[in-house]
């Protein structure tokens, strides 16, 4: 037993390695890719101490390369999950029982493997089985995830920190304890940091996680399944399975120990599952706790007054980074009647710049889209522009080939209609829709900026007139969870900006702060009085 108050300290974010040419991570990176594409890997389920393998083995075959084997994963079924629930509510009460700071210990410690031993391994996996460059992968599955691990340590510390007012004669405290029951993570393929974090944030808090990953990100999941393996993580508190969403959703949302969903996906899905654990609310011993990050139709509005190069240079890494894919990724833009014509012949002379093709040539900047339904979607979305009659019309790109790889060419859309359909859906692929308003108009086109999506996740303005920066600020209060201004709308940092917005993109309870940690904890106030009173009587009861 110990009687000393443990602190962990605010850390740095994890520095960006830049795999510059000639560089030693450059060639351990490159070595990683090699290695991971040497081998088939084989790829179980965990479930509490098993590694647990089914007769239904699937294959993952990198987006960009799909002639080329990767690996084959378990996939599992409604036992599997039911397992899992076992494993983790038998782990329960021993991890919530935990001290502290040997909870913090083991993610500190995957923090570490992350950031060393497994650091080039970590982003080989992402690259292949997601399909990021190099830099992508690296300020995902490196920095981000490490940043998650070692911000939510420090992070939790100070909410466990944080006590009542105890007067003269009383002592008041907050315990800080898990929910009563399980939480189901459900994991998108864009991000592996999300991946990671998702099941880790919950289980940091002592809870107990049943993990679901994308199919398109089971790959790299692994690799973080090994890494808290080795750092320490005890069997049974994070279970990772590969069954189908509905049959996850079914058993998790009916049983009675469901305690709290952390969810990132599509608004259709969230909503759901919402409306299911609504219906369901009777059978839980407690109420869920539910989160989600759901999607974004981002924006970026350029003022009379902005920077062309600015704009030009932060729509195309906004708009085409990832190939789009990223719930923050700019997908609309407003520019102003001044500036448009050379704003457009600038961003189109950048953008076929830009080369596109497989993760191992680290000079292609985009890459192939995730699957085949969403390239077969995007590939409807261009040809619909090629099919509507002077609405829109491609400026840029509007390529597309499945051939060897899931490759939809660099696209800018551009449309006379602010409500046309690529400026209101989102379509989470390297297509861009830009729309000229008149200059001297631009407070009303503020209007239509805050009306045209039902999303609030993220976007950003240009401008150099600062009342004019102050007045987009405010017009666009409810648009945007994460604001930028003269920015592009990506890129949010673990401890910098806090990521999440409201509105249909989500709860905006901000992945990477405080506010993220506390919906896992539960707090109990206890109140202990050192000399209680022994009359029930009250001095204004005397008579005069």
């Amino acid at each position: 037993m110990h009687n000393a108050y443990f602190n962990f300290a605010e850390p740095k974010n994890e520095p960006v390695l830049n795999y510059a040419p000639g560089s030693a991570e450059r060639r351990a990176l490159q070595a990683a890719i090699a290695e991971l594409k040497s081998q088939v890997r084989d790829i179980p389920m965990y479930i509490g101490s098993e590694e647990v393998r089914t007769n239904e083995k699937k294959e993952i075959r990198p987006p960009h390369e799909t002639a080329h084997l990767l690996a084959h994963f378990h996939a599992g079924t409604a036992e599997n999950v039911k397992d899992a629930i076992s494993a983790a509510m038998q782990a329960r009460q021993k991890w919530a029982a935990m001290p502290w700071e040997h909870r913090a210990s083991i993610f500190l410690k995957a923090a570490e493997l992350l950031a060393t031993k497994y650091r080039f391994r970590m982003n080989a996996a992402t690259m292949l089985g997601q399909s990021k460059n190099a830099f992508q992968a690296e300020i995902d599955s490196a920095c981000e995830l490490i940043d998650f691990l070692r911000f939510n340590v420090h992070f939790l510390s100070e909410i466990y920190k944080q006590q009542p007012l105890s007067p003269q004669g009383i002592h008041n405290r907050m315990e800080y304890r898990p929910l009563e029951g399980f939480v189901l993570a459900v994991t998108p393929f864009n991000f592996t940091a999300i991946g990671g974090n998702l099941p880790t944030a919950p289980a940091m808090c002592g809870n107990v996680v049943i993990w679901k990953p994308a199919n398109t990100q089971i790959y790299s999941a692994s690799v973080f399944m090994e890494i808290l393996k080795e750092a320490g993580l005890p069997d049974g508190v994070i279970n990772l399975v590969y069954t189908s969403g509905p049959v996850v959703g079914d058993i998790c949302f009916g049983h009675p120990d469901f305690a709290g969903v952390h969810f990132t996906g599509s608004t259709g899905v969230f909503q759901g599952m919402w409306k299911t654990i609504g219906e369901n609310i009777q059978r839980y011993k407690t109420y869920p706790r539910i989160v989600g990050e759901t999607g974004g139709k981002d924006f970026v509005f350029a003022h009379p007054s902005a920077d062309v190069d600015a704009v030009v240079a932060n729509l195309a890494r906004g708009a085409f980074e990832y190939q789009g894919q990223k719930c923050s990724a700019a997908s609309r833009a407003y520019l102003p009647s001044n500036l448009a014509a050379e704003i457009k012949e600038k961003l189109v002379a950048e953008v076929k710049t830009m080369k596109m093709g497989i993760v191992d040539d680290f000079t292609n900047f985009v890459n192939a889209v995730i699957d085949e339904k969403s390239f077969n979607s995007l590939a409807g979305y261009i040809d619909g522009v090629k099919n509507s009659k002077g609405t829109a019309a491609i400026i840029c790109g509007g390529n597309y080939d499945k051939s060897k790889g899931y490759f939809i060419e660099p696209t800018i859309i551009e449309t006379n209609d602010p409500a046309y359909v690529t400026m209101c859906e989102e379509l989470f692929g390297p297509v861009l829709t830009i729309h000229t308003y008149e200059a001297e108009n631009w407070e009303a086109a503020l209007d239509t900026v805050n009306t045209t999506s039902g999303y609030a996740l993220t976007g950003a303005v240009f401008a150099q007139d600062r009342y004019a920066v102050e007045t987009m600020t405010t017009k666009l209060i409810d648009s945007a969870g994460n604001f930028y201004i003269n920015d592009k709308p990506t890129g949010a940092v673990v401890g910098q900006q806090p990521f999440g917005g409201a509105r249909a993109s989500g709860t905006n309870d901000k992945a990477g702060s405080m506010l993220n940690l506390y919906r896992w904890l539960s707090a109990r106030t206890i109140k202990e009085t050192f000399v209680p009173v022994t009359n029930y009587r009250y001095p204004f009861h005397q008579a005069d």
